[in-house]
């Protein structure tokens, strides 16, 4: 039987996919939160209560929680190394592993629900899981940081969300949001579409 605080995670994510709100009203975007995402929560629990407030992803005319985003940002990277062999050559031979905001992200190896810093951190988690899918692994002895950043290795930018290309754009909410990002980009899909939402 669930405990009180499993059953209120799951209020907060949306499993399976929504075609009404029936019972939601949306408030607007939340952009990107970055490192102020434990703020923001608790900022929604303070302002809704606990329970009483979601961020889904809109899809058109639907709404998906967080497996059915991640599934589609993971996509895109699989795509991306599937139709750029240069650059997943270069990724398998040079790195070790893969990380984004810290080193620890490697212990969460291919499960997006293990969050260990206050940001949320897909890419490293997508590229893992996308190698599998290809049947391939890391050979390198390098740990690389996949990041808009430069000068650490000429991989964390090639594979950086926000320069990876979304492989559906046709599914990006317009107007896109601005912000670090490159325009049709797998952050821009990922920021764009995410919506928050409260009980009605």
């Amino acid at each position: 039987m669930l405990q009180q605080q499993d059953l209120k995670r799951e209020e907060h994510r949306l499993f399976g996919v929504e075609k009404t709100l029936s019972g939601w009203e949306t408030i607007g975007r939340t952009g990107y939160l970055g490192s102020k995402r434990n703020d923001k929560r608790k900022e929604c629990d303070d302002k809704y209560g606990k329970g009483n407030w979601r961020v889904v992803w809109k899809i058109k005319d639907f709404y998906v929680g967080e497996s059915g985003a991640y599934t589609l940002y993971e996509d895109a990277y699989f795509e991306f190394l599937r139709k750029v062999p240069d650059v997943l050559k270069q990724l398998v031979s040079d790195a070790s592993e893969v990380y984004d905001d810290s080193p620890s992200n490697v212990n969460c190896g291919l499960d997006y629900a293990v969050q260990e810093t206050n940001r949320t951190h897909l890419q490293d988690i997508a590229i893992r899981r996308s190698l599998i899918r290809l049947g391939t692994w890391f050979k390198g002895d390098k740990l690389i940081q996949i990041r808009d950043k430069v000068g650490v290795h000429p991989l964390s930018m090639t594979l950086s969300p926000g320069r990876v290309p979304f492989h559906k754009p046709d599914l990006i909410e317009n107007p896109e949001l601005e912000g670090w990002w490159a325009k049709s980009s797998v952050e821009s899909f990922y920021q764009s579409n995410k919506l928050l939402q409260r009980r009605k």
